[in-house]
C-alpha cells in the first residue's frame, strides 16, 4: 500500500482552522508526509477595501498582506515547535475555492485538511461555506476537523455500503490513521419494508427478511475486509437494521470514535452529482472529525 506523501492544510486563521492545522501537522508527523500550509486572502474583500480607501488603499493593502503573512508564518513556527514539522507556507490573493484547488493540484496533495467552520456569521450553526464548497468540487480526500488534536486517532468508524467507494474509504483510513482501530458499520433496511407491512405481510416474515439481509451483509463485509488487505484483528464489524445516518451517529458515540470515514456520495443516479444526504447529515451532526473519501490518494 502507498503512503500519504503530502498534506495540505488550508486556514483562514480562525480558531477552528488552527485546530485543523494542528491535526494536519500531527498526521504529517505520523505518516512522514510533507506538510503544506495555505492561506488565501479574498480578492473580493481587497477590492472592497480599495474602493473604500481609494487614495491610500495600496499602502494599506500591503500592510494588511504583511500582517497576514506574519500570522501564517507564526502559525507555521508553532507547528514546527510543537510537532517538529516544518510547513511550506503558501500565501495568495484570489478566490478561495479556486486557490485551494489549484494549490492542491500543484503539490498533488493526497489529503486536504480544513476546519469544520471558519470565521464569520452563523459559524456555529452551519458547516463552513468554504469547507462545503471544497467538499462538493474536489476529488481529493478531505478531512473536516472539529476537535483539537490531542493525540493520534484511536478509533475510526467506517460506514460501508459495499460500493467501490467503501473499499476506497477503507484503504484511505489506513493511510490517514494507520494505528487506529477500525469499526466497520453497515446499516441496512429491507427494501419496501414499510409497504410490505402496510400490505399485511406478517411481522415474522419481515423479521426473517431482516435476518437474511443481515447474514448477506455480514458475508459481504468479511469479503470487503479481505479485499482491502486490512488486518482483521484491527477491525470490529457491526451490522445493524435501521436508517444509516441515525446508526452512524449513534455508533460514533457507542464505540467512542474520534474519526468517521465516509464516502462523499452513495449509490444511485444522483450520487455522482450531489454531496450525499447521509454524508451531509453526518458532517453537520457528528461530534468527531470526518474524513470524506472520493478516491484513494496515489
Amino acid at each position: 500500500m502507498s503512503r500519504l506523501h503530502t498534506i495540505l492544510a488550508a486556514t483562514d486563521l480562525s480558531a477552528p482552522a488552527r485546530h485543523a492545522v494542528g491535526r494536519a501537522a500531527l498526521m504529517a508527523q505520523e505518516a512522514g508526509a510533507r506538510l503544506a500550509l495555505q492561506h488565501v486572502v479574498s480578492v473580493g474583500a481587497l477590492d472592497e477595501l480599495r474602493q473604500l480607501l481609494a487614495p491610500g488603499a495600496g499602502e494599506l493593502q500591503q500592510r494588511l498582506l504583511d500582517e497576514v503573512r506574519d500570522e501564517v508564518q507564526a502559525l507555521a513556527a508553532e507547528m514546527a515547535e510543537r510537532y517538529g514539522m516544518a510547513a511550506e507556507v503558501h500565501l495568495t490573493v484570489g478566490t478561495v475555492l479556486t486557490e485551494i484547488a489549484s494549490h492542491a493540484d500543484a503539490i498533488d496533495a493526497g489529503l486536504i485538511v480544513l476546519g469544520a467552520r471558519g470565521a464569520g456569521f452563523m459559524r456555529e450553526l452551519l458547516l463552513g461555506a468554504t469547507t462545503e464548497r471544497v467538499l462538493r468540487t474536489t476529488v481529493r480526500p478531505l478531512l473536516v476537523v472539529k476537535q483539537i488534536a490531542h493525540e493520534r486517532y484511536r478509533r475510526a468508524l467506517v460506514p460501508v455500503d459495499f460500493s467501490p467507494r467503501s473499499r476506497a474509504a477503507l484503504q484511505l483510513v489506513q493511510l490517514v490513521a494507520p494505528a487506529a482501530e477500525l469499526v466497520l458499520l453497515h446499516a441496512f433496511e429491507v427494501p419496501f419494508e414499510g409497504k410490505l407491512r402496510y400490505a399485511g405481510v406478517e411481522e415474522s416474515a419481515l423479521s426473517s427478511l431482516r435476518v437474511s439481509a443481515k447474514r448477506e451483509a455480514t458475508r459481504r463485509m468479511n469479503e470487503l475486509v479481505a479485499s482491502a488487505g486490512v488486518d482483521p484483528d484491527r477491525v470490529r464489524r457491526i451490522v445493524l437494521h435501521g436508517e444509516a445516518s441515525m446508526q452512524i451517529l449513534e455508533q460514533e458515540q457507542e464505540q467512542d470514535c474520534d474519526l468517521i470515514v465516509i464516502g462523499k456520495r452513495g449509490q444511485g443516479m444522483l450520487g455522482e452529482l450531489l454531496l450525499g444526504s447521509v454524508t451531509k447529515h453526518v458532517l453537520a451532526q457528528s461530534a468527531c472529525d470526518v474524513l470524506v473519501a472520493d478516491r484513494t490518494p496515489a
